[in-house]
């Protein structure tokens, strides 16, 4: 970008950034709670999201750091494997992204349905508010959805004889804060995030009440929150769990990343993302969190909508939102301090609540009722299993629809005007699993019947039912059967497949 033009869009730029970076503070701290590491570890990643990944982004808008999508999978990982094992398995996750977007696969990591798409959001967004009430309570949550939630009411009873009644109140109040916010904010102070104002308001509340309640812990000097990967660590990739975490988190965050990217894309009218440059910055992002123990990273739609809200028309207001964090976290990390940890909580339980979008859920019932049933299963998977399980029901569920679609096939047998001829008309497609059906038609005509059977209305025909045509003609050509296969708009690959033999015709 030229001198001129960058004096130009540049006070927008830091405009928007700012409005970025207030939106991102809340955000990254609160995910790294969710996903049971230390606030820092969210802000590093945010940092590492706006400079580096910001500069080598193909998507200009778009925001990358800590996404609540993939907390709960990192809970269970840092759960499993310990907070070491992190490095290893981001270092190999970026790796696999960074080569996928070399190889431009980018594309390829969008064809997931959207039914799986917001079930796995969904199912994510119960899990996020079921252990983060606990969080709330000053509690902590427990291994899984299920557990969460058949202890939340012994977690009430402990809080209220305690001081967890005060970190509720504070949970809430941020809550409600944002909802607030979000329904009556007037237009000249739209920029202005719920978020920030819910926990700002929460923690000027908290001190001045001098409440006892947990509160944000951010070591003074960040050095200090950087877990550098031991080259041994390495070694412990051999063990197959850690590899199909790797795959999971590599594809879970490409697909959340793409699928942001696509829908800042429709929020303006700039330039274009470029899904595989896109995809190689976010594998050099995770493979830079792995190095120094941080959280993954995605392509965050609730920054990046905040970005495209505030003005912003070039990749410079995501630099500086990074650069924002940075200052924030080296010269203000006393305020940082002073957060109440139930804030940031309530912060995640409302948003766990907007990823269960039903808007999304309804809009499926366009499409019929299988992508409504996918979203439920999927979301519910995630919840009562894991996240990983979850997403292989639902593309399993998907793929049951295609195997469904792709093998229906319409048969009719149709008298024709002229005596003794009848056409065997198929719609659709003519696998194998349709060979019993077609077999009992084929039965049925009366011998010396001349068939037709035009291929055009078929979009596929496998040599299965092929052969049971061509034999169907050979066996009943004694008795002055004939069967005339017409291929006309069959690919040269098919028409090679037919045989004029005796009683058998291939025409056009």
């Amino acid at each position: 970008m030229r001198a001129a033009q960058l004096k130009a869009v540049l006070p927008r730029e830091l405009l928007a950034s700012v409005v970025v970076f207030l939106v991102a503070l809340p955000l990254c701290m609160g995910i790294a709670i969710a996903s049971g590491l230390p606030p820092a570890k969210g802000l590093i990643t945010g940092i590492i999201g706006g400079l580096v990944v910001g500069w080598l982004a193909g998507s200009p808008l778009q925001v990358s750091g800590p996404a609540a999508g993939l907390a709960v999978l990192v809970f269970e990982l840092v759960r499993q494997h310990g907070i070491e094992m992190l490095g290893p398995i981001l270092l190999l996750a970026g790796f696999l992204q960074l080569v996928a977007g070399r190889l431009k696969l980018g594309c390829w990591f969008r064809v997931t349905a959207p039914a799986v798409v917001y079930g796995m959001l969904a199912g994510i967004g119960v899990l996020i508010v079921l252990s983060q009430v606990h969080v709330m309570l000053d509690a902590s949550p427990k291994p899984s959805g299920l557990d969460n939630l058949t202890a939340f009411p012994a977690a009430v009873a402990q809080a209220l004889p305690s001081f967890g009644w005060q970190a509720g109140l504070l949970g809430l109040s941020t809550i409600a804060v944002m909802w607030l916010w979000e329904k009556f904010r007037p237009h000249s102070l739209r920029f202005v995030p719920g978020a920030l104002l819910g926990v700002g308001l929460a923690t000027g509340a908290s001190l001045l009440l001098a409440l006892q309640v947990k509160r944000v812990e951010v070591p003074a000097n960040l050095a200090e929150a950087i877990d550098w990967l031991k080259p041994a660590d390495l070694l412990s990739l051999a063990d197959p769990t850690l590899l199909i975490a790797a795959f999971a988190v590599a594809f879970i965050a490409s697909a959340e990343t793409l699928l942001s990217a696509a829908a800042v894309d429709r929020m303006h009218n700039g330039v274009r993302s470029d899904f595989d440059r896109e995809l190689s910055a976010q594998g050099v992002g995770n493979m830079l969190c792995g190095l120094v123990g941080a959280l993954p990273m995605t392509g965050v739609i609730v920054r990046s909508s905040a970005n495209v809200q505030a003005g912003a028309t070039t990749r410079y207001s995501t630099i500086f939102h990074g650069l924002w964090l940075l200052a924030f976290v080296l010269l203000l990390s006393s305020v940082l301090q002073s957060i109440p940890v139930a804030s940031l909580a309530g912060v995640l339980v409302y948003t766990g609540f907007k990823l269960v979008d039903l808007k999304a859920f309804r809009g499926l019932s366009r499409y019929g009722r299988m992508p409504m049933f996918t979203y439920v299963a999927t979301a519910l998977a995630i919840i009562f299993t894991d996240l990983l399980t979850g997403v292989l029901i639902g593309f399993g569920l998907t793929m049951l629809k295609l195997a469904f679609k792709a093998s229906r096939l319409k048969i009719s047998l149709i008298d024709l005007p002229q005596d003794g001829e009848m056409e065997l008309r198929l719609v659709g497609a003519a696998t194998f699993l349709k060979v019993p059906a077609l077999t009992q038609v084929l039965g049925s005509i009366a011998a010396g019947t001349t068939v037709h059977v035009p291929l055009n209305n078929l979009s596929y025909i496998d040599h299965s039912c092929l052969e049971l045509l061509e034999e169907w003609g050979r066996a009943n050509a004694a008795k002055g059967s004939k069967l005339l296969i017409e291929s006309r708009g069959l690919k040269r690959r098919l028409e090679g497949r037919i045989r004029t033999t005796t009683g058998i015709g291939a025409a056009g």
